[in-house]
């Protein structure tokens, strides 16, 4: 591409060929260079398993070629069509209660069924043989928003055949599920069943009697689906070296995105922040999505022009709150600004979701002129920032496995949520202006000086060996409560807490108290010489000893009070320190702000809350990008010099920068 892509997913099929006119003429407005196409097209391409049938589709790009439109080419295999279901029931997915699903809705295929895989396979290489030399076509999008469970007989014995490639033996398996416990050795491979309501679970997919069958199935999922992803870029390679993607959800429990990224020719992702999170958890499933490929540049596939309709409240966007949130994904690393959808859908659940074109097809309203201006925006910039990377000295461990394993234990609080806290330890560093890489445990360490790891609940391999190294050279780690407790394997380390991150922390955790979630407790933080800070805990309540760390934190109620809530040791060269408990933002921010002052890596505007910064360098030039999130204008001096490169504004070192609500700036430094 010679610019930044501006567009998204297209579905001209949904309407009679008229319309298509009156679409390429807003597209002209406003500067829309993208479309991604097919997404749900199966039953068209399609009609019968013995027949496929690519005209409408041949239409739909022949027009975007005519047009000077380039495509994004979708396989359609995200819904299977009616006659697949009624031929091959299989397809249809078990749920967790046992029940086989008819057909219905999307995302309604199982991932083990011959049919599904040896079709899906067939559609999309088929399409690859048609259009793979379409003068058209930048790329493939394989299926869409992969995700979900089943746990129907074919899935069971797929998941026999992924634990014998993990497991080897028998032995081996009942070693690592402790079937001692509760008479489970198994001593068949055919004994073993899916854990769903009829098997190891009570109550719901959280509550689960042995959690080392739980966690496998987890992998095991994402394994499986991904199966199906690789037999269909497969089927595309044989006829096309175009690279190929699949649309993620970023931080999204039911699949480990990390086990795909080697797959991915290059990352891409939907943004449909939830209701009520902070605007940094954007920032952080940008960073975990360009986290993936090492840094690598990826795409914001979708994102709404206007709102929602998912949800029981869909609000609207307010006035350049888009644009905002589309340069925000800029600024993190992304190569596209991509949007659902073009055109309004004229019936069934999407009819309101929000869209570039209304049902009208109008082109003088808000969404639209806002979009249109932003299309004017990326087209002035042209191919400036495309791939440029992001000079990150600090590294956020996300960690699928730490995530799965604690939230199916036994124990403690049910309420303390890994996603939480990585939220609100990322919200900290976002807040301070630290500029962020959201990596998996395996992660080169070797470029950062602090590495946060909140709920790391369990160690693999050599990351607590790693972390050690960050620290001895000078670095430092901060972990949490509810860190060091369970190997890969999912089985409690028969060593005091933190387990092998003890000797970096420093301490020894006897017990964990848990409260209702509704009580908290306070906590007075202050470093040596300094000032007080009272703030409050809430959750989990670890007991320390300390075993050379010292405190920078206390309990004040309860019988632990006047322990350790928060510490911080000496290691080598560098520090590691360790939160005891679940802080409020307050704390988190205090904590946080302490670690990174040791090593200069506060941002300029840390005091200016929700005033985003943030850096992209390439071929030698640094992209400095301010974004202001309040409800009201701020103003702070530049601690850089350069040209904004959205307006041509020379800046100089020490001048006024000015920025309204939702305002954005750019900055090519010189």
């Amino acid at each position: 591409m010679s610019k930044i892509p501006f567009g998204g997913d297209y579905n001209p099929e949904q309407w009679d060929e008229g319309v298509w006119d009156a679409d390429y003429r807003a597209f002209d407005l406003a500067g829309i260079d993208l479309l991604t196409v097919g997404v749900f097209t199966w039953a068209l391409t399609q009609p019968d398993e013995e027949t496929y049938d690519f005209g409408t589709l041949q239409r739909i790009l022949d027009r975007a070629h005519a047009e000077g439109r380039k495509v994004c080419l979708a396989t359609g295999t995200a819904a299977v069509p009616p006659w697949l279901a009624q031929r091959h029931p299989d397809v249809c997915r078990t749920d967790f209660e046992g029940r086989r699903h008819l057909f219905g809705v999307r995302h309604n295929a199982c991932a083990s069924s011959p049919d599904y895989r040896r079709l899906a396979a067939a559609v999309a290489g088929r399409i690859a043989e048609r259009f793979a030399d379409h003068p058209a076509v930048v790329a493939w999008h394989i299926n869409n928003e992969y995700g979900g469970l089943c746990y129907c007989e074919n899935c069971a014995a797929e998941f026999r055949l992924w634990l014998q490639a993990r497991y080897g033996t028998l032995d081996r398996l009942n070693d690592a599920w402790n079937t001692t416990f509760w008479s489970h050795r198994f001593s068949d491979w055919e004994q073993i069943v899916p854990p769903n309501m009829l098997s190891e679970h009570w109550r719901g997919p959280n509550h689960t009697a042995f959690q080392g069958i739980t966690l496998d199935y987890h992998r095991f999922n994402t394994d499986n689906i991904l199966r199906t992803f690789l037999e269909e870029k497969d089927a595309i390679r044989a006829h096309s070296d175009l690279p190929a993607t699949t649309n993620m959800m970023a931080i999204y429990r039911h699949l480990d995105y990390h086990r795909w990224a080697p797959h991915l020719d290059f990352a891409s992702w939907d943004n449909y922040p939830t209701d009520g999170s902070p605007v940094s958890r954007m920032a952080l499933s940008h960073s975990l999505m360009r986290g993936l490929k090492d840094g690598q540049p990826f795409w914001l596939m979708e994102q709404t022009p206007t709102m929602t309709a998912t949800r029981d409240f869909n609000p609207v966007k307010r006035p350049g709150v888009m644009r905002l949130w589309s340069w925000q994904a800029v600024a993190h690393g992304s190569d596209s600004v991509l949007f659902f959808q073009m055109r309004h859908s004229k019936g069934a659940s999407e009819k309101y979701h929000g869209a570039i074109l209304n049902h009208a097809g109008r082109t003088d309203t808000r969404a639209f002129l806002e979009v249109a201006a932003l299309g004017a925006e990326l087209e002035t910039v042209g191919d400036r920032l495309l791939n440029a990377r992001t000079p990150a000295r600090v590294a956020l461990l996300f960690d699928w496995d730490s995530w799965w394993a604690l939230e199916i234990s036994d124990g403690f609080s049910r309420a303390a949520k890994y996603e939480a806290q990585v939220v609100s330890y990322y919200e900290a560093l976002w807040q301070a202006g630290a500029v962020v890489d959201v990596v998996p445990v395996t992660a080169d360490l070797s470029a950062y000086d602090v590495v946060v790891a909140p709920f790391l609940h369990m160690l693999k391999g050599d990351t607590a060996t790693r972390l050690e190294d960050v620290a001895r050279r000078g670095g430092t780690v901060l972990t949490t409560v509810m860190s060091g407790r369970v190997d890969e394997d999912d089985n409690a380390f028969l060593m005091d807490v933190p387990g092998p991150l003890g000797d970096l922390t420093g301490i020894r955790v006897d017990e964990t108290d848990s409260l209702p979630p509704d009580h908290s407790q306070p906590v007075v933080l202050a470093m040596p010489g300094g000032a007080e800070r009272t703030v409050a805990a809430s959750h989990l309540f670890d007991v320390v000893q300390l075993r050379g760390a010292t405190a920078v934190g206390a309990y004040t109620e309860d019988f632990y009070a006047g322990t350790s809530a928060v510490t911080r040791n000496a290691f080598g060269e560098g520090e590691g320190w360790y939160v005891a408990t679940c802080l409020d933002q307050d704390g988190v921010d205090w904590v946080v702000r302490r670690v990174l002052e040791r090593h200069g890596l506060v941002g300029p505007f840390a005091d200016v809350r929700d005033l985003e910064h943030t850096t992209r360098e390439v071929d030698g030039r640094r992209y400095e990008f301010v974004l202001n999130h309040a409800a009201v204008p701020v103003a702070v001096d530049s601690p850089f010099a350069g040209v904004d490169i959205l307006t041509g504004r020379t800046i100089g070192e020490g001048d006024a920068l000015e920025l309204g609500p939702a305002d954005v700036l750019v900055v090519e430094a010189r």
